[in-house]
């Protein structure tokens, strides 16, 4: 799309990583296009950054429940997690190098998704996320937000959130 009018557009670079095995042979080539999310203007391009991560006294509660109750604590790591997240905001960036329309070359790409580097992407993941649990029954809990229960008579479920990180038991 054309450049809008009095619009931020954020650059972004490409990031490379030779993945290994551990007996450090190559397994594959990686690459990743970044935005220089640096760039973005609080306020305009973004209101909230933070996103809730658990408490340690939370985890250490409920890993003494787990414990007491002989429950099976399991960890999962959701991978390209910052990808996932919903943007409330309009976020244009330049078109990535190599990928280019030679047909428009001054036109810029809009945001529906997030990215990595983007200020916002960590709490748009957590909001996503958190949404979708609250849809399955969960409940974030007052004493942390990054604390979820499934209740459904005598069944309990918990599932701690870190990030990207998840710990779920029952």
């Amino acid at each position: 799309m054309p450049r809008p009018p009095n619009a931020n557009v954020i650059s972004g670079k490409w990031l490379f990583k030779n993945k290994l095995n551990p007996d450090g042979t190559l397994e594959r080539r990686k690459a990743r296009w970044v935005v220089r999310g640096f760039s973005q203007r609080p306020g305009l391009d973004f209101h909230q950054t933070f996103s809730p991560v658990v408490r340690p006294a939370t985890i250490r509660t409920v890993l003494h429940l787990t414990t007491t109750r002989r429950w099976p604590v399991n960890q999962l790591d959701v991978k390209n997690a910052f990808l996932h997240g919903d943007l409330a905001k309009r976020i244009y960036y330049h078109q990535p190098a190599g990928f280019i329309d030679s047909s428009r070359p001054d036109h810029v790409c809009l945001l529906i998704k997030s990215l990595y580097g983007l200020k916002q992407a960590p709490r748009a993941w957590f909001q996503r996320l958190s949404t979708h649990l609250r849809g399955m029954g969960f409940a974030a809990t007052c004493s942390d937000s990054s604390l979820f229960v499934y209740s459904h008579g005598a069944q309990t479920a918990y599932l701690l959130i870190y990030v990207d990180d998840i710990i779920p038991t029952a």
